[in-house]
């Protein structure tokens, strides 16, 4: 599909197709779990329309998640992460094409679930940056924007944000709610479950001491 949307543009640079065709294959990548495809179309499709929600989108998710301390050019990274997700959460409302037939529900379910992915990237961002309380703002707004269908890889990373402020209470709630939903991924119902243990012995109440029972004196 990418293949066949590069010959495409390349015959016919003007046309309006070249941005259907290449959004064909990214979700072709998105369904195959293939994030360096996702974000190679993604940027050929902000080329061409920079107000592309969906890939602003995408683009700035996948880059959040593979953000590294060894990253060479991770300023580069954290720069277009944030400028991703801002720029789509700036013009999602006027530059979202929603699909065919899409009743008004399902159009603002769209947009609140692309909005829940930008902060969601951000707040990962924000995170792997050591800036925790900004990290919590922007999960705590992309968890707001799902309650129906809360997702738990944005529960856990809120946890750790609060973890990591001494919210402990907090982010027990969150990873509680984190894993209520990951029964259908092992690796972060394990790290999940992990963060839970670690919360529980933070939270446990601790033990009050006895007073010491007087000792009574025995008659001489």
């Amino acid at each position: 599909m990418e293949k066949a949307a590069d010959t495409f543009a390349a015959e016919y640079p003007n046309s309006e197709l070249r941005v259907y065709l290449y959004s064909k294959a990214m979700h072709e990548y998105q369904n195959e779990n293939n994030p360096g495809k996702m974000l190679a179309t993604g940027k050929k499709i902000l080329a061409l329309d920079p107000d592309n929600s969906i890939a602003l989108v995408l683009t700035a998710t996948v880059l959040a998640d593979s953000l590294s301390d060894t990253d060479l050019d991770r300023d580069q990274k954290i720069a277009e992460i944030r400028k991703n997700s801002t720029h789509a959460l700036e013009t999602i409302d006027t530059a979202f094409a929603p699909p065919p037939r899409a009743t008004p529900e399902q159009i603002d379910a769209y947009k609140n679930t692309l909005r829940s992915m930008a902060h969601s990237a951000l707040g990962i961002m924000e995170l792997k940056n050591s800036a925790d309380a900004v990290a919590e703002q922007d999960l705590q707004a992309a968890a707001n924007l799902n309650k129906l269908q809360p997702d738990p890889y944005i529960c856990y990373h809120l946890a750790l944000a609060q973890d990591h402020q001494k919210k402990y209470v907090e982010a027990l709630a969150s990873v509680n709610e984190a894993l209520q939903h990951t029964s259908t991924n092992p690796d972060l119902e394990r790290l999940a479950q992990g963060e839970r243990e670690r919360l529980l012995k933070l939270t446990a109440a601790p033990a009050v001491p006895q007073k010491p029972v007087p000792k009574v004196s025995s008659p001489q």
